[in-house]
């Protein structure tokens, strides 16, 4: 895609996600919750929200395909995807807790192009294509120059599988000891916009779909910052895992992961 098309989608997804963001607020206090797991929900609002997002990418670009978390599937190899969390951040969401997001990313192939994230409790758009930049609003972001663990302050996200929530917890206690301060938020999206802002230096997570994390990806690389799977490996779309820095940091915190993740087979093996 050229500048101008990548424009065309950027705006077009701040739109999509206002509408969702819309969606949400209407739907706040007057939610219907159902259980895919026991730290899993999902609510009318994330669906009322998703079709929001949905009908309105679709009209604008009727040959794209759409992945989103409440349903969709992957185009054709090169076809535009639209990748869609409609709301990231259930828990908090349900809880009444401001703290969530719509998520939208724009992939073509192997290429991810375009992220855009929307805080309807704060009114903040933050946004970002392949080339042009990460924003907030009409300000470029620029991820931190933090070097140093002791001085950083990084986030994470617990899986919805009580496995998983005691590696994580596990590897929580290693970084707890090492960094200046620790956040868990509960939305993956808006961990990595702020990632992209300047506002924590890392986010990692065991579990993240293309949909939790597409779009934050694209604003961490384009506010200067890194991303890979948690072993280091190029970040890709098939992928269950995600580190994010700010750059300076990505080395040593993948270190430190490693380090945790032998700690944490050796007090469980098998």
């Amino acid at each position: 895609m050229d500048r101008t098309n990548l424009r065309e989608c950027v705006a077009a997804a701040q739109e999509a996600a206002r509408r969702g963001g819309a969606v949400l607020q209407s739907w706040c206090k007057r939610i219907s919750v159902r259980e895919k797991g026991r730290f899993d929900l999902v609510t009318e609002a994330d669906l009322a929200s998703q079709e929001a997002v949905r009908s309105f990418l679709d009209k604008e670009f009727p040959t794209h395909a759409f992945l989103g978390e409440e349903g969709g599937s992957a185009g054709a190899p090169n076809q535009p995807t639209w990748i869609v969390d409609p709301l990231d951040g259930t828990t908090n969401y349900v809880h009444q807790m401001p703290f969530y997001a719509v998520s939208i990313g724009l992939a073509v192939g192997t290429d991810l192009l375009v992220g855009v994230i929307f805080d309807p409790s704060r009114g903040e758009m933050f946004h970002a294509a392949m080339g042009l930049g990460a924003w907030l609003g009409d300000e470029r972001l620029q991820t931190t120059a933090t070097a140093s663990l002791d001085q950083a302050l990084l986030s994470t996200g617990f899986p919805p599988d009580l496995t998983g929530q005691e590696h994580t917890l596990e590897t929580w206690r290693h970084f707890s000891l090492r960094t200046r301060s620790l956040r868990r938020t509960g939305s993956t999206a808006l961990n990595l916009a702020y990632v992209a802002a300047g506002r924590n230096d890392g986010f990692w997570t065991h579990h993240a779909f293309p949909w939790d994390a597409a779009a934050g990806v694209v604003l961490v690389r384009e506010a200067g910052g890194l991303a890979t799977h948690v072993n280091g490996q190029p970040y890709g779309m098939q992928a269950t895992d995600v580190l994010c820095t700010n750059g300076p940091l990505h080395q040593v915190i993948l270190s430190e992961l490693r380090s945790a993740n032998a700690t944490s087979r050796h007090s469980h093996p098998g």
